[in-house]
């Protein structure tokens, strides 16, 4: 071999030598939003993953898939857990199903307001919370607001849990809300959200629960003129990423990610009591009737058989239901 075959040789060497030590490519994480992109949500996801682009310079490049374009809940979590999705924003209502000890979340009246909620989920209880996810896989890395919950029908006001006889509500599909309906003395309906609307406008259910955006977003005032602030449910959502993501993420970039769930979940709690006064004006300018009930104890103390059952059959939660009830 020539000389100047021996320095092209090294030159070629060199050059594949400087491709492979050059910087690693981008990782690209899937994420999964159930809501539009313009929803608080959706607002505050798109904000995590610029800003985790941004913190790691390019080496971790998140992207949102909004309106559950990578299928329903159930789904997503299932794809989560195995490392098919890396983030998401999961409701922590139909999380019970996996995570036994979320359920406490679902607990009608655990909460007594969004502050007392953001107390309990922001300190070293949200942390054991994040701790039961993780068994599962899940990384929980801050807390979004999903509002309070109330009841509107196609019917009548409800004042009292009498106002309820005999009426169906559609609930998510978790036991817990099958009991809460049903000690109210209506008729449990659990029911896929995307079939409500047209259930509601044929009589198949006389009513649903939820909050104001998503009372307001899914048209739902349009057939339901009957909306009455019982706050019965305040359920926390997550950011939450793959364990198997999490693992594969550099100690440097972890603090970085967090970091960012955190700002999310700050300006999606801000973005969400916007448009909550926001979604309350337009119904009520829509001619819904919105009755707030005057004596919620009595709705309270009708839940106590939940609880009694609740704790029955999960004796190791007690304590936490009672710390919950606690926090001040």
């Amino acid at each position: 071999m020539t000389v100047m075959s021996i320095l092209r040789a090294g030159a070629a060497i060199g050059v594949v030598t400087g491709i492979l030590a050059g910087p690693a490519a981008a990782e690209t994480w899937r994420g999964w939003n159930i809501h539009p992109e313009d929803y608080p949500n959706g607002v505050a996801l798109d904000s995590f993953a610029e800003a985790v682009a941004e913190g790691t310079e390019g080496r971790i490049e998140p992207e949102v898939y909004h309106n559950g374009v990578l299928g329903a809940q159930p789904d997503a979590i299932e794809q989560l857990r195995t490392g098919g999705l890396d983030f998401a924003n999961f409701n922590m209502g139909p999380m019970g199903q996996i995570v036994p000890e979320t359920n406490v979340l679902s607990l009608p009246f655990i909460f007594t307001d969004l502050d007392h909620m953001h107390k309990v989920m922001d300190g070293e209880i949200g942390e054991r919370f994040a701790d039961a996810l993780a068994e599962y896989n899940i990384i929980a890395l801050s807390w979004f607001d999903s509002g309070s919950r109330s009841f509107y029908n196609t019917q009548r006001p409800i004042e009292t849990p009498a106002d309820m006889d005999g009426l169906k509500f559609r609930v998510m599909n978790n036991d817990l809300y099958v009991d809460m309906v049903d000690q109210l003395g209506g008729n449990a309906t659990p029911m896929a959200y995307s079939e409500v609307y047209q259930s509601l406008r044929t009589g198949v259910i006389d009513g649903a629960e939820n909050n104001w955006p998503s009372f307001d977003s899914s048209n739902h005032f349009e057939v339901a003129q009957y909306y009455s602030i019982t706050n019965h449910l305040i359920i926390p959502e997550c950011i939450c990423i793959s364990a198997q993501t999490w693992e594969n993420t550099s100690d440097e970039d972890k603090e970085i990610v967090r970091q960012a769930a955190v700002e999310a979940a700050e300006e999606q709690r801000q973005l969400w009591a916007e448009r909550s006064e926001q979604s309350r004006q337009k119904v009520e300018e829509a001619g819904v009737a919105v009755n707030e009930v005057q004596d919620p104890a009595a709705f309270q103390e009708a839940m106590q058989p939940v609880y009694d059952a609740f704790v029955e059959e999960n004796p190791e939660l007690e304590s936490l239901v009672s710390d919950i009830q606690e926090t001040k």
